[in-house]
């Protein structure tokens, strides 16, 4: 009796071990995969595993006699236990995922449907009171010329480079100059470099709003009213900030888009009526007759 009782346990051993060796692989993969979720999901985390949301049960001493099974009983909990995780935080991923991507198609969608709104009519004519600098309060500041800079427009190459030590300053002073030559397309394409190249220095703020500017005089309104409107939105406390916000306007009316520039002009007010200069207050006041502002 006792020789078919120890065969009977030995049988079980036998039989137990491929599928203690199969689940002890499932385990080794499903630790190795959630390792790498890990990674992907806390970038820099050192590898640390998130704790199961299922400890495994301590299981009970069985009685003499009875195969053990406690170790198949641990594994399968741990397998368990990780492919609750797995799926939890494979879900997390995909949802992130696609929240991302709809975010991503509503901004193109807007962008697309602003240019679209915003298409320049032919040959605009400048708003009274908005031509060339502008008021006092919102012309960019004079950047000194040295003698024999040409500010007739196309002869760009004499102008003189900026050499202050400062390469953020000297990179908007070229970009300024170019402007002032009436150089157009090279002034852009440095204003933009400036904004891209320096975005945390303060002559960021002016590049934006000088772009706009450049935008204007070039009759492309509608490349201005974007450019304007980004320097609001990018450096809301840069210093050209309020003065994007009026040239916003600005480029609205030159659209067409009165309804619009009165929008522009309340948000100004409402944004930075106490800081604004009492020069820019009363160009905003002269603006929002000219739009007829309610």
């Amino acid at each position: 009796m006792m020789t078919k009782w120890m065969a009977g346990a030995a049988l079980a051993l036998v039989v137990a071990t491929p599928a203690a060796a199969q689940i002890e692989g499932r385990v080794g993969k499903l630790e190795a995969e959630m390792r790498a979720v890990q990674r992907k999901v806390f970038p820099g985390g050192a590898g640390a595993m998130v704790e199961p949301q299922i400890a495994p049960t301590t299981a009970p001493v069985d009685a003499a006699g009875v195969p053990a099974t406690s170790a198949l009983t641990d594994i399968t909990a741990r397998v368990t236990s990780l492919e609750q995780q797995m799926a939890s935080m494979t879900g997390q991923i995909e949802q992130t995922q696609y929240k991302l991507r709809q975010l991503e198609q509503q901004f193109e969608d807007y962008r697309k449907a602003t240019d679209a709104r915003l298409a320049p009519p032919a040959a605009p004519a400048p708003a009274p009171g908005f031509g060339g600098e502008g008021g006092p309060a919102v012309t960019v500041p004079q950047a000194p010329v040295p003698a024999g800079a040409v500010a007739a427009a196309g002869d760009t190459a004499a102008i003189d480079r900026p050499s202050s030590g400062d390469p953020a300053e000297d990179a908007y002073l070229a970009g300024y100059r170019l402007w002032q030559a009436k150089d157009y397309p090279a002034a852009e394409a440095q204003l933009k470099k400036v904004v891209a190249t320096y975005p945390k220095h303060r002559r960021a703020s002016f590049a934006q709003n000088l772009l706009g500017r450049s935008y204007l005089d070039e009759g492309k309104p509608s490349l201005a009213s974007i450019a304007f409107y980004d320097n609001y939105k990018k450096f809301p406390d840069g210093e050209r900030a309020p003065d994007s916000l009026y040239y916003l306007g600005t480029a609205l009316l030159k659209l067409d888009k009165p309804a619009d520039a009165c929008k522009v002009y309340g948000e100004l007010t409402d944004v930075y009526g106490s800081k604004i200069s009492p020069g820019l207050k009363a160009d905003v006041a002269k603006a929002r007759t000219a739009a007829k502002c309610k």
